[in-house]
């Protein structure tokens, strides 16, 4: 696993595969980077893709205390890794932090 730097200073592990336009799979809260794997896996013949492990979780590092902010943040600093814009695969907690992402302003395509 890699890791990008987010805003607060936090190390995010993720995964990339594949080329094109680029996908992000955020997880629920009970999940990491593996959950979405097999799906990721399918589409990274069209896409790229990331999966990565949240906040607190799996390799990703913490900064206390926690806040919802810190995990759009953390979404946002994948985005631009990919280039700035991308399309969020979320589901449970994490397609609430894909809609408040896109809600802060972040850019995603779909």
């Amino acid at each position: 696993m890699e890791t990008v730097t987010s805003r607060d200073g936090t190390p995010i592990a993720y995964d990339l595969a594949g080329y094109g336009p680029p996908v992000i799979f955020a997880s629920g809260v009970f999940n990491d980077h593996t959950t979405c794997a097999p799906v990721a896996d399918l589409l990274e013949r069209d896409h790229t893709v990331v999966t990565y492990d949240r906040r607190a979780r799996g390799h990703s590092g913490d900064t206390a205390p926690y806040a919802v902010e810190r995990e759009i943040e953390d979404l946002a600093a994948l985005v631009d890794l990919v280039g700035g814009a991308a399309a969020v695969f979320g589901y449970s907690s994490g397609a609430v932090l894909a809609l408040k992402a896109a809600a802060d302003g972040v850019n995603l395509t779909r």
